[in-house]
């Protein structure tokens, strides 16, 4: 495997041209034919430049396998989580690097259940591609492709027959909304969405070609224009999605980023208070803004590694009720187990509608916590310097479920290995930004060092 291609649970992801080339997506995506045993497999794609040149290598390595191709084009990832089941496929590849930067793409790998691979499928898959046992069809046996464009609608249809969703109490609203999909796959669903809840949409760089006008990721830090634009149009709220649009960040109406971790807060807080007493799954890297949450419903919160499919997995373990991530993924299994943006937005429309508040009340209303998150390079001194971090706050209670976390009464610390980057995250919660900044910054030298 090439040293710089990230290969885990997040799927296969590289930089075009260098660690992910044409002969390494055909490769994967020829692996996973395999695994699908030449049946039916659904291909999507985000609206990265090179999405098109991948696509065309993904779709050749499913067919040489014998697989049928359904090919869903630009469209959201959950979109494809939520057709594979319905199509009755045996899996899906989504072709998309998320928030990673332009020159980054990446094979995402579904299951016949609409979940992405686990720890031990896709080291099924991985050990085919390394230890060169793909096996290909002859040319009576090659498979074929259909195009189906309908599914973006589909999402939404279902999506506005959810029972947490009153679609004619939104509508009532006429709630105005900027919207910036950062010329992502956001662009092909996310307008249509709001309009059908009756918003008026302020649309920012919705053009589905590939050409990010910001760093992807949906930060505060890369949020300014949508800030600008709420302020300008004198807009509710703004919304932002990633380029797959699986996560969703919130503007409040006086133009104030609210932070990724606020979304699954408010939309738990939400589905809580239509039904206490559920269960909770979230990473170990999600807020204690949802631990203060559920016990304020006397329900009960799992923790897993952070990924979208250990979260996914655990929620259909317990019969969880919500879920998902605190970068912004919002994880409805009543709709799908998958993050979800488009559902997302829906939820705090309806939280909004139903409350009578701005989204900056919602917000000031959650448990005070501050997070600061910041990255360093992964270097080969990782697990020396981890063990300093370690011995230094021996003093707190210390998990090693997913990299090293450290809890303390007033606030925690975490330093993980990124599953997307080839880099090191370090996470710091506590009850001033002052503190946490701290913490992350101390973290910071020891990994550093």
């Amino acid at each position: 495997m090439q040293n710089d291609l990230m290969a885990g649970i997040s799927g296969v992801r590289g930089v075009v041209g260098k660690s992910l080339t044409p002969d390494i997506a055909l490769k994967y995506s020829s692996a996973f034919g395999n695994l699908c045993r030449s049946g039916k497999v659904v291909v999507g794609r985000d609206s990265r430049t090179s999405g098109e040149m991948i696509k065309s290598t993904v779709i050749s390595g499913l067919l040489a396998t014998g697989c049928s191709v359904v090919d869903l084009g630009i469209c959201a990832t959950p979109t494809v989580e939520i057709a594979v089941p319905e199509l009755k496929a045996w899996g899906g590849i989504i072709i998309t690097a998320s928030h990673n930067p332009i020159q980054w793409n990446a094979l995402k790998f579904v299951g016949s259940d609409g979940i992405f691979l686990s720890p031990k499928e896709n080291q099924k898959l991985f050990d085919l591609v390394e230890n060169d046992r793909i096996k290909y069809q002859p040319w009576n046996k090659i498979g074929k492709v259909s195009f189906d464009s309908t599914w973006s609608k589909n999402h939404i249809e279902k999506i506005l027959r959810l029972k947490y969703i009153n679609v004619k109490l939104i509508r009532q609203k006429k709630f105005k909304v900027v919207l910036d999909c950062c010329n992502g796959a956001g662009g092909v669903v996310s307008p249509d969405l709001l309009k059908a809840l009756g918003c008026t949409v302020i649309e920012l760089n919705c053009q589905s070609n590939g050409l990010f006008p910001h760093d992807p990721e949906p930060t505060p830090k890369n949020l300014t224009s949508l800030c600008q634009a709420v302020k300008k149009h004198h807009a509710d709220l703004g919304f932002a999605n990633d380029p797959d649009v699986d996560r969703l960040a919130i503007v409040s109406e006086k133009g104030i980023p609210l932070g990724e971790e606020v979304t699954l807060a408010l939309a738990t807080r939400f589905i809580l208070g239509k039904k206490p007493k559920s269960h909770v799954v979230t990473n170990i890297s999600t807020s204690r803004m949802i631990d203060d949450i559920v016990k304020e419903f006397d329900s009960k919160v799992y923790r897993t590694k952070v990924g979208e499919a250990h979260v996914a997995r655990k929620l259909k373990q317990v019969k969880g009720i919500i879920g998902g991530e605190g970068n912004g993924g919002v994880i409805l299994p009543e709709l799908h187990c998958g993050r979800d943006a488009l559902v997302g937005m829906a939820l705090i429309l309806e939280y909004l509608a139903e409350s009578g508040k701005s989204v900056s009340r919602l917000a000031s209303e959650l448990p005070p916590y501050f997070m600061v998150k910041e990255k360093a390079r992964l270097t080969k001194n990782f697990e020396r310097n981890l063990s300093k971090l370690k011995r230094k706050y021996s003093a707190g209670k210390i998990s090693t479920l997913d990299g090293l976390r450290i809890d303390y009464d007033d606030f925690w610390l975490q330093v993980r290995k990124s599953n997307t980057e080839p880099q090191v995250r370090i996470i710091a919660e506590a009850r001033s930004k002052h503190e946490a900044g701290k913490l992350v910054a101390d973290a910071l030298k020891i990994i550093n060092s």
